[in-house]
């Protein structure tokens, strides 16, 4: 089994998607082990996103993340962090498949609904950002 952190962000929250995403996690085998709706600070999401910091797009990102609530998924299943990333589809919606998550809620390339962990590292130190000293079930 692995886990992963999943986001609902803010975009999907505001377009009133979380519901139907949720069932899509569920329907897709995930184990939901945490959930929080979060409003990060731009401090916040500064620190979540920092391994992006020099790309031109971290203001904006950061400010959107910032911009209101979001919920955090603690994730698990077998191979869950490629999974997870299937049903997102690509981070550009206009080029994701037919049937995913940011094809059917997300409208740009920032704006896409929903975050992945890309790795079991990452998924790691996500988690840890967002759940420190919660036990996930």
């Amino acid at each position: 089994m692995e886990r992963t952190l999943a986001i609902i962000k803010p975009d999907a929250v505001a377009g009133g998607h979380v519901g139907a995403i949720l069932q899509r996690v569920e329907s897709g085998g995930f184990a939901l082990r945490g959930m929080r709706l979060v409003r990060l600070t731009r401090a916040e999401a500064e620190g979540f996103y920092a391994v992006h910091r020099d790309r031109p797009f971290f203001d904006s990102l950061t400010a959107f993340m910032s911009s209101g609530p979001a919920i955090v998924l603690a994730l698990e299943a077998d191979d869950a962090i490629r999974r997870w990333r299937e049903l997102m589809g690509s981070t550009d919606p206009a080029k994701a498949a037919p049937g995913s998550l940011r094809r059917e809620f997300g409208s740009s390339i920032e704006r896409n609904a929903t975050h992945g962990s890309d790795a079991p590292e990452t998924a790691a130190t996500e988690l840890g950002y967002f759940f420190r000293g919660v036990e996930l079930g």
